[in-house]
């Protein structure tokens, strides 16, 4: 098909090299073969005989891609190059290397190797005519290339993101009006934002500079930029801005982890445009929020954790039909929760964990979209009656270290998509709801320091633990849409046939609705927090510090995907569970401070996964398990407490002989064990006789010589009123020191 002029192969399982023929399609001027399994070296394979080449995308495959490109410096025709997620490599260094075409668009992000130290591709000093650069997550050292500025005048889009560029964020002479989305995120870039930023980039739409060594003011002249939709500013070191004098164009605004200061602003705060605030992580304060009952009609987020915010949780809140996530924990709020909260039925994440809050739960906090709750570490009580019965999608209930009482709620177990639930801490008591064992998704059970009792039901082990995707995954609302992977100049630009009528979706999304869910959860004897894939693949129970009674259920031996089990500190019974050896993904077993008796299973030392193992201060006997394996690696924390236990690591050894249950005694031994018990026997029978014969011998001559007799009950009255005195006297100090003690301990 020598006369073909597009070939879109793209998003299939194709893999292996390209076909040599490809070289024959002399005529080719668009070739798509992105989104497949491709592999070999595009400097070597047949790409480079295409001449007339205009549109290339290699992207998501495994193709060694050549920093140089000098493979392809003659095709003077190309354009459009896309070589997103692949593998750069090292070629030699080519002098004067002055390519023939002039790249419209050119993207090769995330294609970084850890075998190579590449620098920005060196022929890129040599275009002009750059509308879209995307270099983002390759790791590119040097300085800043603020000379890309300079060359390509009619730049629109750059993403410099995820780089290792130093020094300052210097700035073209003369104003380019064509960028509209600058990204430099992830750097190192330092000092001050230039404050004539708003005079060179006039119509900047979307600002993201992220992680960076930024400090001093945020820029005034925000305020006169009307077409800024999108600033993100956070994780730097910023110590003054005024946020009135940010435009009101402003669409989503990202302040995080600063040093902002001072109270928010009510030019912000009366933003009717505004829909997504972050200025979580900064030292700004409050206590009264002047604001109209007609602000932020379109917030979809609000997050204001980690600040200085004081009084009452704003009510007004109430009044935002549309917010989707809400988090000011870590302030200093007070009060009950307002009642007004009831009425966001589009709420799905909601954080007010590590304030002043107290009183009830609102009865009517039903909110039918809730997915991940967060109230930890507050003031809260009572009982948590029909709140969040009616939240059919929640994925997490996190009320930790509350006050609050009562059973655990019969319709938690209604809750079908509930993955993580902590209650630690609080005063819940009854017996181990078993309508928990209902929570085929549950993976996170936190139920320590309460007051449960009863047994343990054995359906604790219909759990399955499996991987689940939604722990971590709060609502992610993809607002803001540029094109950052194909392009303005894409498919579309070139093509006839079905390419021409947009077929093809060259838009790349940006999700503005930015909450990271956390989970804290004790295991391995320390609180870690999880987030992200490990969040998604954790899996725990932790039911210590209760008073639950009775044998661990065998069937817990069967939660195959757990890895943190925790039932120290309870009156549990009976002996370990052999069951126990199915726990392979286990990580932190602990069955301290119980009343376990019997031996230690053997086969736990095939728990290969196992990092933390604690059977502390139980009644149990016998043989520590063999020191292989895991088990090589824990010292005598593990098992002291328990007297009857001997072996490695503890230092009392087991005796030599075996007891006669566990083997058969040969004939001398036999005989040897047949001797001595006839000789106890006798010794037994000689001293009973001999003890008669001294007693009856004494009883007659006293009965015999009246002055032996005389003189032997005046021995015994001396010697009853001795020990009665010295009785008395004991006694006497006894209930001296008691009196003592219990004065003392009564001030205390």
């Amino acid at each position: 098909m020598k006369r073909l002029e597009q070939l879109d192969l793209s998003r299939n399982n194709l893999d292996g090299l390209l076909p040599a023929c490809f070289g024959n399609l002399s005529s080719l001027q668009l070739l798509d073969v992105s989104y497949n399994e491709l592999t070999g070296s595009i400097a070597s394979g047949p790409l480079t005989s295409l001449k007339f080449l205009k549109y290339l995308s290699l992207s998501s495959n495994q193709f060694q891609v050549p920093v140089s490109f000098k493979s392809f410096m003659n095709h003077s025709d190309l354009q459009f190059i896309s070589c997103d997620n692949n593998k750069l490599i090292k070629e030699p260094t080519f002098q004067n290397f002055i390519p023939k075409f002039q790249l419209k668009f050119f993207s090769l992000s995330n294609c970084k190797s850890k075998a190579l130290n590449a620098s920005i591709p060196d022929f890129l000093y040599n275009q002009y005519d750059l509308r879209v650069l995307d270099l983002s997550l390759n790791s590119f050292p040097g300085m800043f290339p603020s000379w890309l500025f300079v060359n390509n005048t009619k730049l629109e889009q750059l993403f410099l993101k995820g780089n290792s560029f130093v020094g300052h964020f210097q700035l073209p002479y003369h104003p380019n009006p064509n960028l509209w989305i600058l990204d430099v995120s992830s750097n190192s870039i330092q000092d001050q934002i230039p404050r004539n930023m708003c005079l060179i980039f006039p119509y900047l739409r979307n600002l993201r500079m992220t992680e960076n060594g930024l400090t001093g003011y945020i820029p005034s002249c925000f305020a006169n930029t009307s077409s800024l939709e999108v600033l993100d500013l956070s994780n730097n070191q910023l110590s003054r801005g005024i946020l009135e004098d940010l435009t009101s164009s402003l669409l989503f605004l990202k302040l995080s982890n600063n040093n902002l200061g001072g109270q928010i602003s009510p030019s912000i705060l009366n933003s009717s445009l505004l829909e997504f605030l972050y200025l979580d992580g900064n030292n700004f304060e409050g206590k009264r929020w002047d604001i109209s009952l007609n602000t932020w009609p379109s917030m979809s987020a609000l997050d204001i954790s980690n600040n200085h915010f004081t009084g009452m949780l704003p009510k007004w809140i109430g009044n935002i039909s549309y917010i989707r996530a809400i988090d000011f924990s870590r302030n200093h709020f007070e009060g009950q929760i307002p009642g007004d909260y009831c009425k966001l039925d589009q709420l799905e994440f909601l954080d007010l964990s590590e304030n002043r809050l107290s009183g009830f739960l609102p009865s009517c906090f039903n909110l039918p979209s809730l997915s991940h709750v967060h109230l930890s570490q507050n003031q809260l009580r009572g009982p948590l009656t029909n709140s969040f019965y009616n939240s059919s999608y929640l994925v997490t209930l996190d009320l930790r270290y509350n006050s609050f009482t009562g059973p655990i709620p019969n319709w938690i177990g209604n809750l079908s998509t509930l993955s993580v639930l902590l209650l630690k801490a609080n005063h819940f008591s009854g017996e181990f709801p078993v309508h928990l064992c209902l929570l085929r998704e549950l993976s996170i059970l936190d139920m320590s320091h309460n007051m449960l009792f009863g047994p343990l039901p054995s359906c604790l082990g219909n759990l399955t633990f499996l991987t689940s995707l939604k722990k971590a995954l709060v609502a992610s609302h993809m607002y803001f849409v540029y094109k950052s992977t194909v392009g303005i100049y894409s498919k579309k630009s070139y093509g006839r046939s079905r390419l021409e009528h947009g077929e093809d979706n060259t838009e790349n999304e940006s999700p503005a609705l930015i909450v990271e869910e956390v989970i804290e959860f004790t295991t391995k004897g320390k609180s870690y927090a999880y987030k992200g894939d490990i969040l998604n693949f954790m899996s725990g129970i932790d039911l210590s510090d209760n008073r639950f009674t009775g044998e661990i259920p065998s069937e817990m031996g069967y939660l195959r995907e757990i890895h943190a089990l925790n039932l120290s500190h309870n009156n549990l019974i009976g002996s370990i569970p052999t069951t126990f050896l199915n726990l392979k993904n286990v990580e932190s077993l602990d069955l301290s401070h119980n009343n376990l008796t019997g031996a230690i299973p053997r086969q736990l030392t095939e728990l290969t996964s196992l990092a933390v193992f604690s059977v502390a201060f139980n009644n149990l006997s016998g043989k520590t398990p063999e020191t292989k394996n895991q088990f090589g690696t824990f010292d005598e924390r593990s098992y002291k407490g328990n007297p009857l236990l001997c072996g490695p690591p503890l230092k009392n050894s087991c005796s030599e002989l075996e007891s006669p249950s566990q083997s058969e005694p040969n004939d001398s031994n036999s005989g040897r064990e047949h001797d001595g018990f006839m000789d106890m026997y006798v010794f037994f029978v000689s001293f009973g006789v001999c003890y008669t014969i001294v007693v009856l011998a004494i009883a007659s001559v006293l009965y015999i010589n009246p002055y032996w007799r005389h003189w032997w009950f005046y021995f015994i009255e001396e010697c009853m009123e001795t020990c009665y005195y010295s009785v008395l006297h004991t006694f006497h100090k006894l209930s001296i020191l008691l009196h003592k003690a219990i004065g003392s301990y009564a001030c205390l």
